[in-house]
């Protein structure tokens, strides 16, 4: 259960769903009675600060809701399921979901929520792989918070177009953690770690790599490996993506007055000039030259 704002921006009273056991929160109030007709509409949000007593244990819930763990540990059960609660956890429940949420009392948890109706509500949660019940880790763990930060600030002002700006950026907070979906299963942490690992490396190297087999040997894996793992957690082939990394590259060098086509395509690792205009192309719909008159 949420707990009652020490600071409260808005005249309307918090649901009784709150629980008293945070040392602060700061949190928005829209429209508590949405239409059931409704697409999507957020009921609230916010972020609050659990004290090391903090224990919700609900039978079920008015409305879907999205929490997403900021700071602190503590220990989920949902839907018959355990689960600990770490920076980057987000899980979901409503209607009919059993939950329960403790904290750790030497570590109490720091947490995003935002609650929402609607009928295109459910379906949202499903496309983002987060139906009510389950559970996932972001990665990097504080990918979603500039989002939810400024979910909250929209909500908190309170202005004319605040219930259809926050439906919009919920929306995009969906999209934004189903991108960054990384695996709960101990089985798959292995794979998770070898995938970041080159990922790392080749956002520190892309400008200097050129096959997948120069990536394979330099991460110490085998080349069908990295595409398999790529395609799983990345949903693309490192080769797509280390393209993508080096044209962007090209496109900060084509900024500058005094840059050549020649000399931006011999930065990021091409010999030959008319090869990465034609995949500059490919990847941005301009070819160098007509993104330089941009300017």
């Amino acid at each position: 259960m949420k707990a009652r704002s020490s600071k409260p921006r808005r005249s309307r009273a918090a649901p009784d769903f709150f629980s008293a056991d945070v040392t602060e929160a700061q949190r928005f109030y829209l429209n508590l009675n949405p239409s059931p007709e409704e697409p999507l509409a957020v009921v609230c949000g916010g972020l609050e600060h659990c004290t090391p007593h903090y224990a919700i244990h609900r039978r079920t819930f008015p409305f879907c809701s999205l929490e997403y763990v900021a700071r602190g540990r503590g220990h989920l059960r949902i839907g018959g399921r355990d689960c600990p609660l770490q920076p980057g956890r987000v899980f979901s429940y409503g209607p009919g979901v059993r939950h329960d949420i403790t904290v750790d009392p030497a570590d109490p948890l720091v947490k995003y929520f935002v609650d929402f109706a609607g009928t295109q509500s459910r379906k949202l949660l499903k496309d983002a792989r987060l139906a009510p019940g389950r559970v996932f880790q972001v990665f990097p763990p504080h990918e979603a918070q500039d989002l939810f930060d400024e979910l909250i600030h929209s909500g908190l002002k309170g202005a004319r177009h605040s219930a259809n700006l926050c439906a919009r950026l919920l929306e995009c907070l969906l999209l934004k953690i189903a991108g960054a979906r990384a695996p709960l299963e101990a089985n798959e942490t292995r794979a998770f770690t070898t995938y970041q690992q080159c990922r790392r490396h080749i956002q520190q190297h892309h400008l200097r790599l050129k096959t997948l087999g120069q990536l394979a040997r330099e991460c110490h894996a085998d080349a069908a490996y990295l595409c398999r793992l790529f395609r799983r957690y990345g949903h693309q082939s490192p080769y797509q993506f280390v393209l993508r990394l080096k044209m962007n590259a090209a496109a900060e060098r084509l900024q500058q007055p005094e840059a050549l086509v020649k000399q931006v395509a011999e930065y990021i690792g091409f010999n030959d000039p008319f090869h990465f205009s034609r995949s500059f192309k490919r990847e941005f719909g301009l070819s160098p030259d007509a993104f330089r008159r941009l300017r």
